[in-house]
């Protein structure tokens, strides 16, 4: 039988991060509450920049509608999977996740690092559409297994059975390119901050700045550690069970935590909030 490229008939199946009957209903109730709370959150802070005029920047929209779709790619039909018993996901349906995905976890990192935002749009889908233009030349055998919860792009290429050589070339190209300077600038500009943190002579203001830089490399290293440990152990690890878990922290905690840390967490933010639930709540107000 040949085993070559069938994608008319191809479909994939999502392990998960347990096959375990026993887990399901507990996965599907951390998940779905992760979910929302992202959701919840992040449009919260949609609706409080809309608002109020202080807040008209890229900045503030742009990570909570990132946030809102990187989850929405994933966690969704990770949840139909999970309700369904059910593993299956087409050639097409595990493409256009793939792609997705990519885009907006791109997006994030750039949002992280604090580029220009009105171009970080802009590289986030091209580069995207470069690494998955890249798995359509790749031939896969029919009833794949991949070992994730969704179509992860490196557990998709193991997938592959022909020579994915050019797509893991660029893979890393891109995940040294577009991941390891701007982690070095925030690194170095952390170190500047705490540096300066530590020159002041009030106890309260070093503990506050200190508190506020903790949660942001906090997230950080979250959503870098586990990006790259994933990315950069594919490669030589046949087994993707540790990377399953690993994901869920730059695919769902880290979009999650964002509307805390960079937002919620603000002043300004927070009376916006305030004044926006006050608003709602009276009537002719």
């Amino acid at each position: 039988m040949d085993v070559g490229n069938q994608t008319g008939v191809l479909e994939f199946l999502l392990v998960g991060l347990s096959e375990d009957p026993e887990l399901q209903p507990l996965l599907f109730g951390l998940f779905l509450s992760m979910y929302l709370v992202s959701l919840l959150g992040n449009l919260l802070i949609i609706l409080a920049v809309s608002s109020d005029s202080r807040f008209h920047t890229p900045l503030y929209f742009f990570l909570s509608f990132s946030d809102i779709c990187f989850n929405s790619t994933i966690v969704p039909k990770m949840l139909v999977n999970i309700q369904r018993a059910s593993q299956a996901i087409t050639y097409a349906g595990c493409f256009t996740q793939m792609y997705f995905y990519l885009v907006f976890l791109y997006l994030d990192h750039f949002l992280l690092t604090v580029m220009a935002f009105d171009r970080s749009w802009c590289v986030s889908v091209l580069v995207a559409l470069l690494q998955s233009l890249l798995v359509l030349h790749l031939s896969f055998c029919t009833h794949m297994e991949i070992p994730h919860f969704f179509c992860e792009l490196a557990d998709v290429l193991k997938a592959a059975c022909s020579d994915a050589l050019s797509n893991y070339l660029v893979l890393y190209a891109v995940t040294g390119l577009l991941g390891v300077p701007p982690l070095t600038g925030i690194l170095f500009s952390y170190s500047k901050i705490i540096s300066f943190i530590l020159k002041m002579s009030s106890e309260e203001g070093r503990y506050k700045a200190f508190s506020t830089c903790g949660s942001h490399l906090m997230v950080i290293s979250l959503f870098y550690g586990t990006g790259f440990g994933v990315y950069l152990s594919s490669a030589y690890s046949s087994s993707s069970s540790k990377g399953a878990v690993a994901s869920v922290m730059y695919t769902v905690v880290t979009p999650m935590l964002n509307p805390f840390i960079y937002s919620l967490r603000n002043r300004d933010m927070k009376g916006a909030l305030r004044n926006l639930l006050l608003s709602r709540g009276a009537p002719g107000v």
